[in-house]
């Protein structure tokens, strides 16, 4: 009898493919403004390690006593203040909308629709650069060279994510690696299914390498089958 491949083990939702959420430290995001409030004011308490995440996290308070956690820039420390405002003076660490922010801004965290907290440009030593504007919408590229047109009410934080360069340094040994993956939603190593037995993938098996069927699949094939290129429209080249 041979195994149920691991992509459909995987679906199942045993523990040891679920994300370690219990390691994480909470939410990131940014706080909404209440009615008729127009800035927010808040402190760097202290700044955390967060599994799972490259980038550090900050521990804010604001001004009415309430804490939060905060991904803070480049170049920040303890004890520093910022403000989350719908209009103020454009520093790093700063929140502000991206209408507020002039062409060439670096900015990063930025709200996919106004007041969700944040969802772009959230990596470590990642940035944007607010690019064009037009009636009610901002240009921004990102790190990728892709471009974003976005509601010029969504916030963005002014400056680097912390963490640059986190990537620069080799992980040497497989030992690393190993618990680097551990604190992530990642299985790992990644095995290729023609190097399998055919008991274990579709592509297994043979006396060489090779997957010996097409590699597109229907996006109804059933869980043990369906691996390769789910639904491909076209693959290979194209004259």
């Amino acid at each position: 009898m041979g195994k149920r491949i691991l992509a459909r083990r995987k679906g199942y939702g045993n523990l040891w493919a679920r994300s370690p959420g219990h390691r994480h430290v909470g939410r990131v995001k940014y706080r909404s403004f209440k009615q008729n409030e127009s800035e927010l004011r808040f402190k760097v308490v202290d700044f955390l390690h967060s599994p799972g995440r490259g980038a550090p996290v900050a521990v804010i308070r604001y001004h009415d006593g309430i804490k939060g956690l905060w991904l803070p820039p480049e170049g920040v420390f303890e004890g520093q203040e910022f403000i989350q405002a719908k209009q103020g003076s454009v520093e790093v660490g700063n929140i502000l909308p991206l209408k507020e922010l002039p062409l060439g801004t670096l900015v990063y965290n930025i709200e996919a629709t106004p007041q969700d907290g944040g969802k772009f440009a959230r990596a470590s030593g990642v940035t944007a650069i607010v690019r064009n504007k037009t009636a009610n919408k901002v240009e921004v590229l990102f790190r990728s060279k892709k471009t974003k047109w976005i509601n010029e009410q969504c916030l963005g934080t002014v400056g680097v994510v912390a963490g640059g360069g986190r990537t620069d340094k080799p992980f040497l040994k497989a030992g690393n690696k190993f618990y680097y993956i551990q604190s992530k939603a990642k299985k790992w190593p990644v095995v290729r299914g023609v190097t399998m037995n055919a008991c274990s993938h579709p592509y297994g098996g043979g006396a060489k390498q090779s997957p010996h069927k097409s590699t597109t699949t229907s996006r109804n094939a059933p869980p043990g089958r369906k691996v390769g290129q789910i639904a491909a429209r076209r693959t290979g080249h194209q004259n």
